[in-house]
């Protein structure tokens, strides 16, 4: 990067710009992933910045043109996007959709796997379709998009195993209690494997992760500062299992994105190098509250604040 960091750390590097222009002076094939969440096309305009759907998809496809050429060969680029409506009427946009089959047949990503986060303290919306007129269901999935370029991109499940529900660990004390190896009607071959224990159970693509951080060290740096934090910020828990999947120790991390930079942190104590680009200084500078140690002063914080910012 030709750039200097607006903030760094023992592994990755803050940046201030348009991310664009960023992109490009990151060296071919050097990222392992590419993890971000981008303004999402709504019609409802939002503070931190967001494209009409008309526009939407065009705007998208020039970052993930050079972001396929920075991509490492087994690298992978994930996508969290949200859904829309269309404007005044209860039905659903195309968007993500056109988003998916440009990248694809236009660019030349492969989609390794859809995912969808599920977030079970979403509010009711849209408020005119849920909350008023009561014709559709609350908008709580957003689609996870893992795109790559090849069909073999670098990835580990055994990373990311959930933990046995109690019936599981039952069985597996005790097999011949529960099952008897047999095929089933589904065509699935159980064998007497079935019972032996893995440490864990293999993730669905539905991953259930709320998102209701009231405090923590962000936020309360936000507090102590009397700013707000960003309003659009995702959970810990989503980059993470991303991270986990697909990279190794060490690896490059890039959120073009940032926002809050809640990627870098998760990266950084994951102990994988990582580049936050974000647009809004002010938005960076309150960032940097997630690298500080918890035990602060008021005029230490505020310090850090503002020496970023000038």
């Amino acid at each position: 990067m030709t750039t200097a960091p607006v903030y760094s750390t023992a592994l990755g590097c803050a940046f201030q710009g348009d991310a664009l222009n960023l992109l490009k002076e990151l060296d071919d094939e050097s990222v392992n992933l590419f993890f971000t969440s981008p303004p999402f096309a709504l019609q409802r305009q939002k503070e931190y910045g967001n494209r009409s759907e008309s526009e939407y998809v065009d705007w998208l496809i020039d970052f993930a043109a050079i972001v396929k050429k920075k991509l490492r060969p087994d690298g992978s680029f994930v996508l969290d996007l949200g859904g829309a409506y269309q404007k005044g009427v209860p039905s659903r946009s195309l968007y993500p959709f056109r988003v998916v089959t440009r990248f694809c047949d236009e660019l030349g990503f492969v989609l390794a796997e859809d995912f969808y986060w599920f977030n079970p303290s979403k509010l009711p919306s849209p408020i005119e379709w849920v909350n008023k007129r009561k014709l559709r269901a609350k908008d709580a999935v957003n689609t996870i998009w893992w795109f790559s370029k090849t069909a073999w991109p670098k990835a580990n499940v055994t990373n990311v195993l959930t933990p046995y529900s109690e019936r599981m660990k039952k069985l597996i004390a005790d097999p011949d209690a529960f099952y008897r190896p047999k095929k089933r009607p589904s065509g699935h071959d159980i064998a007497s494997a079935f019972g032996k224990g893995n440490s864990g159970a293999i993730p669905s693509n539905l991953l259930q992760i709320p998102n209701s951080e009231s405090n923590g060290q962000y936020l309360n740096g936000c507090a102590a500062v009397g700013i707000a934090g960003h309003p659009a910020r995702f959970p810990a828990k989503l980059p993470e299992f991303f991270i986990k999947l697909l990279t190794d120790p060490e690896d490059l991390i890039v959120d073009f994105f940032a926002g809050s930079n809640t990627t870098g942190a998760v990266a950084e104590r994951e102990g994988r190098r990582w580049f936050a680009f974000e647009l809004d200084l002010s938005y960076l500078a309150a960032s940097a509250f997630r690298f500080i140690p918890p035990i602060q002063t008021f005029e230490n914080l505020e310090g850090i604040y503002i020496k970023i910012l000038n």
